[in-house]
């Protein structure tokens, strides 16, 4: 059975949100999709994801919403985390957080997509060694899952890549978030698992990372704070569209993929993305 994924790199704020409300109907059903998979960690504000805007995206046809380094910055997911079986939490932070380690999702056609995140170690923080979280992850996935996706949400593209090969043949897919910047590297593994370095971002791409340029180049340049307020312009869907067999669990297909929105709003911001960060100013 052929089963089409789409993997939606990291949500950032409400031109994120505006683009994925606009657009992602109309890619599901251009491209047959099966399954959305949508990284959330930025989507409220810029950084964590609050419960408006969860159901919301629940609304917009995600089927998975993944997190990373962020997962709690907003305090109100918790809830969300712990009752919810569509959300995950990086499966190597402690296993007394708040969250599960992986998603499943039932497709119309009847292959069931087993969904984990880990957190890379490499100019993070702190967190447990991905290569032991997922070796314990995968029994279990296997034994729920036709067909299993591996998110890296790390920052060295070292690190994604030695996951990659270390989950080749293990998984049938894996692929990169967190640097916001989609890479051109996307393969089919010699064991079949699918592969990138990094989705990319979905949001304001005329910005630093989804973020006001002009604030984050004084703040590099001049070594004082600077608040990185999300920005508005060029808002574009980034992704990848990945056709699986879930026979063979392999890869057959792999293909990036940008989307512009047609309309531009200018708000950066709205009530759903919840109270201020506590530090808003960066260096």
């Amino acid at each position: 059975m052929k089963v089409n994924i789409l993997c939606i790199g990291d949500v950032v704020g409400k031109p994120g949100r505006n683009v994925l409300a606009e657009k992602l109907a109309g890619i599901v059903s251009s491209h047959s999709i099966d399954c959305v998979v949508v990284n959330a960690e930025n989507a409220a504000g810029g950084s964590g994801l609050t419960e408006k805007i969860y159901n919301k995206l629940m609304r917009y046809g995600t089927n998975i919403i993944t997190l990373g380094d962020h997962i709690f910055k907003k305090r109100e997911i918790i809830p969300i985390l712990e009752r919810s079986n569509n959300i995950l939490k990086p499966a190597n932070l402690s296993e007394h957080a708040s969250g599960r380690t992986y998603a499943l999702y039932r497709t119309g056609k009847g292959p069931v997509v087993g969904v984990a995140t880990l957190l890379g170690r490499v100019f993070m923080k702190p967190a447990n060694c991905p290569f032991e979280a997922i070796d314990r992850l995968l029994p279990k996935l296997k034994n729920e899952a036709d067909i299993i996706v591996v998110e890296v949400h790390a920052e060295a593209t070292s690190e994604k890549t030695a996951l990659g090969y270390y989950l080749d043949g293990k998984v049938s897919l894996v692929f990169g978030s967190h640097t916001h910047v989609q890479t051109a590297d996307e393969r089919i593994l010699p064991g079949g698992t699918g592969y990138i370095t990094d989705i990319g971002m979905t949001g304001p791409h005329q910005s630093v990372l989804g973020r006001n340029s002009d604030n984050v180049v004084k703040a590099m340049r001049t070594q004082m704070p600077y608040k990185y307020d999300v920005a508005t312009d060029d808002a574009r869907i980034s992704g990848i569209i990945v056709t699986i067999d879930s026979n063979t669990k392999q890869t057959e297909m792999i293909r990036r993929i940008q989307v512009k929105a047609d309309t531009h709003n200018g708000a950066a911001y709205d009530s759903d993305d919840g109270k201020p960060e506590p530090n808003g100013f960066f260096y």
